[in-house]
């Protein structure tokens, strides 16, 4: 059975990129920061690399302007142009060249809704998966199965909101759960070799 190669788009925390990794994936990982683990890691805009050939694409692309929080600020700061940008970036992660893809956000406004023009087909909690807290997180999944939970644990503290204000404050939020990332790695990779040659 062949290698899977698979790209972790807009990711410098390299969590789900190593969760892939240490089951003999060829993962990568791209994004604008350096990684903060060493690794196979492309510095540097993802679009182009996008449109490369790989077994799956999971990309978490920024969400301050597609997100439900970030809302009030789009007529505030007149802040579309930002707006098209940021869902012109989730579309291209959403359609890569790769025949098994998800891209992970927070729950989006109307707004943003109304440029991906696709609902997401699952949301999940890090609760499911190990973490006792709440983080609605959203999975548009193509060729993909839904994650099945994996560790429903007790505790729905809310507290990724609770993280003092500062410069990292919205890449630490943005960081994979590791449960979450685990689930994927020994999820999907089943599903992945599964259909190889199908």
């Amino acid at each position: 059975m062949k290698r899977i190669k698979l790209l972790v788009a807009c990711e410098e925390s390299a969590v789900v990129r190593e969760a892939f990794a240490k089951h003999g994936v060829d993962a990568w990982s791209c994004d604008i920061k350096p990684s903060r683990i060493p690794g196979q890691h492309i510095q540097g805009d993802v679009r182009p690399i996008l449109y490369k050939r790989w077994d799956a694409v999971i990309a978490h692309p920024p969400c301050t302007r597609l997100c439900n929080s970030g809302v009030r600020w789009l007529h505030e700061r007149n802040l579309w142009a930002d707006l098209d940008d940021a869902a012109a970036l989730f579309r291209a992660c959403l359609f890569a060249n790769a025949p098994h893809i998800a891209v992970e956000n927070p729950i989006m406004h109307r707004h943003a809704k109304e440029r991906i023009r696709m609902e997401p087909t699952q949301i999940i909690q890090p609760w499911q998966f190990g973490h006792g807290e709440t983080k609605a997180t959203c999975l548009w999944l193509r060729g993909l199965p839904k994650l099945t939970p994996t560790n429903i644990v007790p505790g729905r503290e809310h507290r990724v909101h609770k993280m003092p204000p500062g410069k990292d404050r919205s890449t630490e939020r943005s960081v994979t759960y590791q449960g979450i990332a685990d689930a994927m790695a020994e999820q999907w990779i089943r599903h992945i070799e599964s259909t190889q040659g199908a």
